[in-house]
């Protein structure tokens, strides 16, 4: 029998399993790392506390501290996507740009018109879940070397 004209070519690579956030199970598995990485990413990057809390969607000041003291907790899928994001982020400027300027990319302001003159910061802070989105596609598209 033959192969299908429209049948997929082999490959080496699989494609990833996609990870459920809805289950309680895979949050509770992702949310300590996330939030290390996150508190790592905040150090990295010299954020402000109140810059990293409106990250995080609009965290109360007793919630943060609470979260940096004690991060055993299980995340809403929101936080769990929002850190994510900011994590390629974070791995995409450290592959494109060396380590001082990948940390300090997000506070300089942007002339690409995403940005319009403000900084990466200011746009993900101001359009949240969506502006990290845009600004996480448009670093992978650059890595792509589009």
């Amino acid at each position: 029998m033959s192969a299908s004209p429209f049948a997929y070519p082999s490959s080496r690579f699989e494609p990833t399993t996609l990870v459920d956030l809805n289950s309680r199970l895979e949050r509770e598995r992702l949310s300590r790392s996330a939030l290390a990485g996150f508190f790592r990413i905040v150090e990295h990057w010299k954020l402000r506390d109140e810059d990293a809390r409106e990250l995080l969607g609009g965290l109360s000041n007793s919630a943060y501290y609470e979260w940096k003291k004690n991060p055993e907790r299980i995340l809403e899928v929101d936080r769990i996507t929002r850190i994510s994001y900011l994590v390629g982020i974070y791995k995409a400027l450290h592959i494109l740009y060396g380590d001082k300027l990948a940390d300090a990319w997000i506070r300089l302001p942007n002339s690409n018109a995403i940005f319009g003159g403000r900084t990466p910061l200011a746009l993900m802070m101001a359009g949240g879940l969506l502006a990290m989105q845009t600004v996480r596609r448009l670093l992978d598209a650059r890595r792509g070397g589009i």
